[in-house]
Parts: structure tokens; sequence; C-alpha cells
């Protein structure tokens, strides 16, 4: 048995009758475990005749080396037996388990003392008594004792520092011995002076270690060499001293050049301001001339249809008006259509957003596409599904994408390819930054891409100018593409255009996108439709426009009663007379036409208000503009939408 047990025995079962030999070997192998092994005995005992059963003899047959013993007397139960080997096999493995945390715990004492004695800072434990019960020789260095300085009769000559009001930190202020009160201690440096060895900057800790019901059981110290980084900062703050002075004396010399720079940049200031007044001048010189140009051709064809009328008139021949009755009013849609899109251009047209299938905006344009372009053009749509709606007037859109196609179907005069595709995109802070006024978020593109001739440089930084065109005099305006910047920005949106020449052009329509409704699809008014009488309160600061609307109104058959301007509109309706609708124009002196309307629902709550305007910055997005029950239609507008409007919003 001696021979048999090794660490892998876990209770041994033996009988009274087998003690009766030499157990010295038995008692040499107990003796020879290990410090945490104590192998327990089952010993069965025997009863005899005429013996009395005493444990405590039975017992003392056992080696003095065996203590943790069950005692059992025979005969037993096999129940017996086995409960109470069980109860020796689990104390055994307790034992084993104690050897498996003794041996975690030399082993994380083994790494914790590798890691002290490798450490470039100085660390010690620290009994509550103020004595060292470890440190490693980054610590032994400063103190090669072991004692903290406080316990040190020279430690106040060998450590010193200074408290933030600048007095000497005292022998009861030292970072251990606050520790030990429960203070943690973060950062005080200190001046080693050990002569005659140059004094060394430290840096000392000092964290107090606590019981589960706060007691203090000890304290950490931590030593940090700052010496090189003080004498760096030092050699630093010296190197600082000696720069200020070089600036100071630097400074002198630049204030005396900048005083010079001053004065020459007064005059390249006056210099650039002049150009910049001639390049403006010659930008408005562009605009007008452009303008003017459109303008004499538009207003020929108007005064001269207009002169030969009353010419014909005056001589009763009335048979053949109706030709030049046409072509004035062809020229002045011209003129209506050429004004439109300087409004956009300059971001000044009333725009009426709402929420817009795009997909189906673009399906229902194909067919006057393809009327539009020639045999030898192939037209493609291209839309992508479960568009997101996008907020933007559908008319100026429709407008806008009329615009590109007539553009590409002129660059491609040998037949090509047009192309009109949808798509959504979102667009973060970095694709916004390069295009101030976009926000990111979701947008829907219509890009109208051709394979005509293209544009080089030199050109595309022109293309969005106003007037601006490569097209021959006479047939083009020059605004078409600067009428889709204006639109697209003054939608809250964005025009990129590409192109190479002999690659085709491609142009990029970006509208935000909205998650609102689409409201039903208006139907266009197909004829007159006349009023029963109702009165009209007409505002309007232009003569010949109020003449004209007037007559208008009462042609519809409404009674209209007008104001030229604000003051008497408010004189009208204080005096009580009952109006059915205010027709007003937004820009009015004195005040607006929509501070005007407030003012007249004070008097008449419920009356419908109609705008109308040719340019009003306050009216540029109406939904922002208009309240309930208002609406707006802009000059120069056909009887038929006059007279729908009006209809429309007195029902």
């Amino acid at each position: 048995m001696a021979t048999s047990i090794d660490d892998s025995t876990g209770a041994i079962l033996v009988t009274e009758e087998a003690l009766s030999t030499d157990l010295g070997a038995l008692n040499r192998a107990l003796e020879g475990q290990p410090s945490w092994s104590d192998v327990p005995f089952v010993l069965l005992a025997g009863r005899q005749p005429r013996r009395q059963f005493i444990a405590e003899a039975v017992r003392r047959r056992l080696p003095d080396s065996a203590i943790n013993v069950i005692l059992l007397e025979r005969p037993l139960s096999s129940e017996s037996l086995i409960s109470a080997i069980g109860a020796a096999m689990r104390a055994r493995q307790k034992q084993f388990e104690m050897r498996d945390r003794l041996a975690q715990l030399d082993a994380q004492q083994a790494r914790l003392v590798t890691l002290l004695d490798n450490l470039p800072v100085g660390v010690a434990f620290i009994n509550p008594d103020g004595s060292t019960l470890l440190s490693n020789p980054a610590f032994r260095r400063f103190l090669p004792s072991g004692d903290v300085p406080s316990r040190q009769s020279d430690g106040p000559e060998r450590w010193i520092g200074h408290e933030e009001d600048g007095t000497r930190i005292t022998r009861e202020r030292f970072v251990a011995a606050r520790a030990l009160r429960g203070e943690a201690v973060l950062g005080t440096e200190f001046r080693y002076h050990a002569p005659p060895e140059p004094d060394v900057w430290t840096r000392v800790s000092g964290i107090p270690l606590k019981t589960p019901d706060s007691d203090v059981a000890g304290a950490i110290a931590v030593i940090v060499d700052i010496d090189e980084q003080k004498r760096a900062q030092e050699t630093l703050a010296g190197a600082a001293q000696k720069l200020e002075q070089q600036v100071a004396q630097r400074t002198a010399e630049l204030e005396e050049t900048l005083a010079q720079l001053r004065a020459e940049a007064q005059q390249r200031e006056l210099a650039q301001a002049a150009l910049r007044q001639a390049q403006k001048m010659e930008a408005v010189g562009q605009l007008t001339g452009g303008i003017a140009h459109d303008f004499n051709n538009m207003l020929t064809g108007i005064i001269g249809a207009i002169d030969v009328m009353r010419r014909r008139i005056a001589a009763n021949r009335t048979d053949d008006l109706d030709r030049f009755m046409e072509a004035a009013y062809v020229s002045a849609q011209r003129a209506a259509g050429l004004t439109q899109r300087l409004l956009a251009f300059s971001r000044r047209q009333s725009l009426d957003s709402r929420p817009t299938d795009i997909n189906a905006l673009v399906l229902s344009l194909e067919d006057l596409l393809r009327r539009t372009m020639s045999e030898r053009i192939d037209v493609r749509i291209s839309v992508t599904p479960d568009l997101p709606a996008a907020l933007v007037d559908a008319n100026q859109l429709e407008s806008a994408i009329l615009n590109l196609a007539i553009n590409a179907r002129d660059a491609m005069p040998d037949g090509g390819q047009l192309t009109v595709k949808t798509r959504p995109a979102d667009l973060g802070a970095a694709d916004c930054t390069p295009h101030p006024g976009m926000k990111p978020g979701r947008y829907v593109v219509v890009t109208v891409s051709d394979t005509g001739v293209g544009m080089d440089t030199a050109v595309l930084e022109k293309v969005f100018d106003p007037f601006f065109t490569t097209k021959p005099v006479g047939q083009g305006t020059g605004l078409g593409l600067s009428m889709v910047y204006g639109f697209a920005k003054q939608s809250n949106g964005q025009v990129r255009i590409k192109s190479q020449p002999g690659a085709g052009t491609q142009v990029q329509i970006l509208l935000p996108a909205t998650q609102q409704a689409q409201p039903p699809e208006r139907i266009a008014p197909q004829a007159v439709i006349e009023g029963s009488g109702q009165t009209v309160l007409l505002v309007e600061d232009d003569a010949s426009v109020r003449l004209l609307v007037r007559d208008v109104l009462e042609e519809l058959g409404y009674a209209a009663m007008e104001a030229a301007e604000p003051s008497a509109a408010v004189q009208l309706l204080e005096t009580g007379h009952r109006f059915d609708l205010m027709v007003s124009d937004v820009g009015l002196p004195g005040m607006n036409g929509r501070q005007l309307a407030e003012i007249a629902r004070q008097h008449l709550p419920e009356i419908p208000i109609l705008f109308i305007t040719g340019y009003a910055e306050n009216a540029a997005l109406r939904a922002g503009f208009l309240g309930t029950n208002m609406a707006m239609i802009t000059k120069p507008f056909q009887i038929e939408d006059l007279s729908a409007k009006i209809s429309e919003m007195l029902r």
C-alpha cells in the first residue's frame, strides 16, 4: 500500500487486521506527500468476543501521519460502506481543487514577480503599518531599503516637493502616508536629492487598498522617473524664451513691412473693385443686350401686327384681321415664355412644388419626345421601379426636360440616341459640400443624355450663363440651360453636366425626394366658366393691368370693385361691403398682397383670395406663401385659366 500511494490516490480502505505488521514504510509514504495532500482512510474494525470496542485504540493502530480517518465497525451494510467511501472521495476531491488553486496562485505570483522585476516604473505594496510588503528593482533604485520616504529619517531632505500653494510638502503629506489614510494621490512631482548624484525628477502616486467594508488594508506606491522629460521641458522653456525674443524682434520688422503691404493692398483692392465693376457691367450688358434683342424681335411682331390692324380697322378692312391677331398673339406668347425663362434663371418664378411621380411624368413625355426628335434619333426611356416622389413643379420639370431634349436633338444632326433615365440617389455631407445650398438626404435624379457632338471644357464653363449659345444667330435664345439651372436651384436641387467632344453630353437634374402623398391630378380648363354676379375686390397698382383684369372679370359675369393700392382696398373692406372674392397682385406699394390678405381676413374671415403675380420674391415658393383657401396664378394668363381658378375658389 505504501508504494501505491501517489497524487492520483483518492482514498484508502483498510481493515484492522492488516495493520498488525510493520507500518514504517506507510508512515514514510504519508509524510512524503505534498503539503496540500491528506489521503483519507476508511478503517474497518472488527468486533471480537469479550472485547469492548474502543475507537481511539483502534485509531492508534494507524501511523500518526494518517489524520484523516473514518472508522467503521463491522459488520456493516454495503450502503454504509459506500457512503463512507463517497465522503472520503469528496474530501479528497476538495484537496485536488485546492492543489489546482494553489498552482494557479503560484503561477500568477510568478507572473506578477516577473512583471514587477521588468517594469521601468517603481512599484511597492505597503502594509497598513507603513512597512513594505513587496517592491521591485525600479522602486528600490530610489529606496534601497524598501521603506517609503515617510518612514525614513532623512525622507523630507531627500524628497523635495511642493503643494499647489508653493509650500514644501511635509512628512505627513507624503504620498504613501496619504494613501494609507484612504486618499488616492495621483501624480505628485518630487525632486529626488541624493548627493553626490545629480537630482532626479520623479512623479509619485499612491492608491489605497480597501476591504469590502471600506477599511484600508494597505496601499500601492508608484514612482515614475520623469527626469528626462523635465530636463527637456526646461530646455524647451529656455528655447521658447529665446524664441520669444527673436519673435519680438522679427515682429517689429514685420509690422513695418505689414504697414507697407496694407498700403499696397488698399491700392490693389481699389483696382480689383474697378475690375469687378467692369466685369459686372459686362455681364449686365450681355444680359440686357440679349433681352433687348429677343424682346425687340417679339415686340416687332406685336407692334407691327397692331399697327396693321389699326390701319385696316380705320379703313374698314376687317376681313383679314385674324392673321395679324394670331401673329401678335404668338409673339406675345414667345415674350411670356422668355420672361418665364428669365425668372427661372434668376430663381424668382412662382413654383407650385408638389409631390410628383417622376416616372409617370417622364413616361407621359415619351410620345412628345419622339415627335420632337428626327427619325434618325432613337429615343429611349428607362425608369427605376418604386422611385420615391419628388417635391417639384411638374410643369417646370416638363419644360426643363423638353429644353434638354431639344438641345440634344440639335447636337445630333446626323442622328444618334437620346436617353432619359430616372433613379434615386442618397447624398451625404461629403457629396453636398462642393455644392452650396444642397442638403444631405435622398434625391430623385432625372438624366438626359445624348450621343451628339459634345462640348469642350471652355464651352462647359459657360453653358449656364444667360444668352450663351453655340447655335447660329436667330436659332436659340441661350436661356435653355440657364432656365434649367435656376429651376433646379430654386427647387432645392442641383444640375450636373458632363460632356466631351465627340462623346455626347449628359445632364442630371437632382430633385429632393419626399414621402408626402401625391395630390390628385389637375384637369386643365377646356372652356371659359362664367360667374353669376358675384362681387370681386380687385387690387392692382398697374393701371393697364387693372383695367384689363376688371374688364375680363366683367366679361366673365362678375361685379368688380377696384383699388389701386392697399390703403384704398382696406378702406373698401372697412365699409362692411360684402365681397365674394379678392383678386390681388403680390407686389403692391406699402405692403405685399399676402399682408393685405391677412387684413382682409380680419374683416371677412372666409373670403377666398386669388393672387396674380409676374415677379414676386416672397411668392417664389407657393407652399410657404399661400394660406387656407388661397391660390395663385402667374401673369400673363389666359382667360380660360382665370375663369377656371375663380370658379374653383368660389365653389
